[in-house]
């Protein structure tokens, strides 16, 4: 990856994220799709895997094997954030859920709660008792 030109910036959000050169499985493939020749003499299609979590990123957007390396690393980077951002959201909204739940209720809304539980008594309360053994 020396030879990437963007490489510092790239070697720091992976770095950011925890991504070592030694997690990645890099193959490379013959692409697929419109090109003829170029496409099926040629390997520069990289499939770059994430073993810790099992992200796969196919990249054939150039010509050049280096380049689509570099393309690659930055589509991984970008999966992985978003990934982690999705995760950080879910753990947000279940505690936001738990804090919702858990709240004291409004005064008023407990006089409400309460009143319409001693009228649905009262009803029931005049209807009698139920069975036969009187």
């Amino acid at each position: 990856m020396a030879d990437l030109p963007e490489d510092n910036t790239l070697r720091t959000r992976m770095q950011k994220l925890r991504v070592r050169e030694e997690d990645l499985e890099e193959s490379f493939i013959r692409g697929s799709g419109a090109g003829g020749q170029k496409i099926n003499k040629t390997s520069s299609t990289v499939v770059l895997r994430h073993i810790p979590s099992g992200i796969e990123v196919r990249c054939q957007r150039e010509r050049s094997q280096s380049q689509n390396r570099l393309i690659a690393r930055q589509e991984l980077c970008e999966r992985l954030e978003a990934a982690f951002q999705t995760a950080k959201l879910e753990i947000q909204n279940e505690r936001e859920k738990v804090r919702r739940q858990t709240r004291a209720r409004p005064r008023g809304l407990k006089k409400r709660l309460v009143a319409g539980k001693r009228h649905r008594a009262g009803i029931k309360e005049g209807r009698g008792k139920v069975g036969g053994d009187e």
